[in-house]
C-alpha cells in the first residue's frame, strides 16, 4: 500500500481540493493546455513609464491598450464593487483590478451551468481562487488615483489551481534548509534569488563568448569513466550492469581534454558537472560545475594573463566597471578590482610576505612547529609522514590564503601538490621540486587552478605510479594508474597550459553569496527520514 504524503492531511490542501472539484463541476478546466501572454509585467512598466490620463472608466470601456498577462496571484483584496490584487510573472509583479459588472471568467457561463445556484463570475473568483493560483488576465491598462499602473481585468482564465499555499507573504522563507530543499518556493517568494540565477546564466554566456572570441572550441567529455583522475579526490562509484563493470563519476575533466590536445585539437574548453565524494560546507558541494580549458603552445604565464582578463571581462559585463562591490567577513562593503594584471607571488614568497617566515631557511621540523602553533586541531602525528612540499602547501593554506582579498596569482608550487604539472624551467627551482602551477585567489578563496602541463611521458608515468602506490596503501584521494592516458602522452602532446575554474565559486564571487548553496539551483541536502 502506498503511503499517503503528510501534506494530504493539511487543512489548506483539503480546502483547496474541494474548490478544485467545484471548479470542475462549474465546467471550468483548472489546468488548460496553454495560454499566450502578449506582455510581461516588466515590459508593461517599461513601456508605460510615464503616467497617462487613462482612467478606470476608459479601461472598462476598452479604450486603452489591450494586454494579456499570465502569472501567480500573490495578493487579493475586495473593496466594494472592485477587487484589487497583484499577479507575479517571471519578471516581477503588477496590479490588477476586478470589477463585478465587467470581469468574466473564461469558459464559465452561470446561465447554462448544471450546478444549482451557480455563483456570479466575481464570486467565483473571490471564493474559488486562492493566493498562489496561476491565472491569465486579459484587459486594459490604466493608472489608479495613486498613480499605480494597473490592468483592468475583462477576463480571468484559471491556468493552474494550486492545492498547497505559499509561504507567508510578509515573513517569506526564513528557514535556509527549506529555501535550499524547496527551491521552487524560494524562487516564488524572493525576486533577489531569481536575479541571482539570472546573473549566473549571464556569467556563463559571457564566459562562452570570451572563449569563443579567443578561438576555443566547446567540447563534451564522458561523465562515466572506467578510470578516474585529474584531481586529488575520492570518487563516487557505480556499476555498469550490462558489463558487470565498476565505473566512476568523473572527479575532473582534465584527462580526456589532454587526450584531445594530443589528437590535434588546438584550444578547447568545457563547462560541465564533476563529482567528488567529499564533505559539504559553504564552499563545497559533492556535485559542482567546473570550467576547464586547454591551449596548445601556451604556458602558465599565458594562462595567467588569459584568466585574469576573463574575470576583468565578466566584471565589466556585469557591473560596467572592473571594480566589484562585495561584503567582507566584517560586513564592510569593499571593492575588488578585477583589472589585469593581478599581483603575482610565489608560494614561498607569499608565506614570507604575510608571516615573515623564510621557507628556504627552515627545516621540516621548523615548518611543523609553526603549523602546530597556528592550528590547534593539528597533532604531531598528522604531520609525521607529510613530505616537505605538502608541509609548505599546508602552511600557505593556514597562514596566507585568508589574506588574499584582492586578486592574486600564487605561482610556483611544490611538486608534491600535483602529479600532472611540468617542473619549473628555472634550474634552481626545478632542483628544489617546484612546478609551474598557479592558483588564483580572491576574497581569501581559491577561484582557479592551472599548470604548464606535463608532457614528458616518462616523468608522467613515474609520478602516476607513485600516486597509484599511495592509493594502494590506503590514500582514498590518490589516483589509479591510467595506462591509456600515458599511451596518449607517448604519442606526443605539444607544450600546453590548462586551467580549471569552479563556476559555482565564481558565481558566488560576482553575486556576493556567502554559501555555495545560494548559487546552486538544487544543492545537495541530507535525505529526510
Amino acid at each position: 500500500m502506498t503511503n499517503i504524503p503528510e501534506y494530504h492531511f493539511n487543512e489548506d490542501f483539503q480546502t483547496r481540493s474541494v474548490k478544485l472539484r467545484e471548479l470542475r463541476e462549474l465546467g471550468i478546466d483548472p489546468y488548460p493546455h496553454s495560454f499566450t501572454p502578449t506582455h510581461t509585467s516588466q515590459e508593461l512598466k517599461n513601456t508605460h513609464n510615464e503616467q497617462k490620463s487613462w482612467s478606470s472608466a476608459d479601461a472598462a470601456a476598452g479604450d486603452t491598450e489591450s494586454v494579456c498577462l499570465g502569472g501567480r496571484l500573490i495578493l487579493f483584496r475586495a473593496m466594494g464593487k472592485n477587487a484589487f490584487g497583484h499577479i507575479q510573472d517571471h519578471t516581477g509583479k503588477i496590479q490588477i483590478m476586478i470589477n463585478r459588472d465587467v470581469t468574466k471568467v473564461a469558459g464559465y457561463n452561470p446561465e447554462t451551468c448544471s450546478v444549482t445556484n451557480p455563483p456570479s463570475h466575481v464570486k467565483l473568483i473571490e471564493k474559488k481562487l486562492d493566493l498562489g493560483d496561476i491565472i491569465g488576465i486579459k484587459g486594459y491598462v490604466f493608472w489608479t488615483m495613486k498613480g499605480e499602473l494597473t490592468i483592468y481585468a475583462h477576463e480571468v482564465t484559471v491556468l493552474c489551481k494550486t492545492l498547497l499555499p505559499l509561504p507567508d507573504k510578509h515573513s517569506g522563507l526564513t528557514s535556509k534548509e527549506i529555501r535550499y530543499r524547496k527551491r521552487w518556493l524560494d524562487l516564488i517568494t524572493s525576486h533577489d534569488v531569481v536575479n541571482s540565477f539570472r546573473l549566473r546564466s549571464h556569467i556563463l554566456k559571457t564566459i562562452r563568448q570570451y572563449f569563443e572570441k579567443h578561438c576555443f572550441i566547446e567540447i563534451e567529455t564522458p561523465v562515466l569513466q572506467s578510470v578516474y583522475g585529474g584531481a586529488q579526490a575520492r570518487p563516487f562509484i557505480t556499476n555498469f550492469n550490462v558489463l558487470d563493470q565498476e565505473m566512476y563519476l568523473r572527479i575532473s575533466l582534465e584527462i580526456p581534454h589532454k587526450k584531445l590536445i594530443v589528437g590535434g585539437m588546438h584550444r578547447i574548453f568545457e563547462i560541465s558537472k564533476v563529482f567528488r565524494n567529499e564533505g559539504i560546507d559553504k564552499n563545497h558541494n559533492p556535485e559542482f560545475t567546473e570550467l576547464e580549458a586547454y591551449a596548445a603552445y601556451w604556458d602558465y604565464n599565458d594562462m595567467m594573463s588569459f584568466t585574469e582578463k576573463l574575470f576583468e571581462t565578466i566584471a565589466i559585463e556585469i557591473f560596467g566597471d572592473t571594480k566589484v562591490p562585495l561584503t567582507s567577513n566584517t560586513d564592510e562593503e569593499i571593492f575588488i578590482d578585477m583589472k589585469a594584471p593581478w599581483q603575482r607571488l610565489t608560494m614561498k614568497g607569499s608565506i614570507k610576505k604575510f608571516t615573515g617566515h623564510d621557507i628556504d631557511t627552515m627545516s621540516d621540523d621548523d615548518i611543523k612547529k609553526v603549523l602546530l602553533d597556528n592550528d590547534e586541531s593539528l597533532e604531531p602525528k598528522d604531520l609525521v609522514a607529510m613530505p616537505r612540499g605538502l608541509l609548505i602547501s599546508t602552511l600557505f593554506e593556514e597562514t596566507v590564503e585568508h589574506n588574499l582579498i584582492q586578486p592574486h596569482h600564487i605561482i610556483d608550487h611544490p611538486i608534491e601538490t600535483t602529479p600532472l604539472c611540468k617542473p619549473h624551467r628555472n634550474p634552481k627551482d626545478r632542483e628544489d621540486g617546484i612546478v609551474e602551477r598557479f592558483e588564483s585567489f580572491i576574497m581569501g578563496r581559491e577561484i582557479c587552478n592551472a599548470y604548464t602541463e606535463l608532457n614528458d611521458p616518462e616523468m608522467q608515468r613515474e609520478l602516476l605510479v607513485k600516486q597509484s602506490e599511495k592509493r594502494d596503501a590506503g590514500d582514498e584521494e590518490a589516483n589509479p594508474l591510467d595506462e591509456e592516458f600515458i599511451e596518449a602522452i607517448c604519442q606526443g602532446m605539444p607544450p600546453t597550459s590548462g586551467v580549471g575554474i569552479g563556476i559555482d565559486r565564481l558565481v558566488m564571487l560576482f553575486t556576493n553569496a556567502i554559501s555555495i548553496r545560494d548559487v546552486l539551483y538544487f544543492p545537495f541536502m541530507k535525505q529526510q527520514s
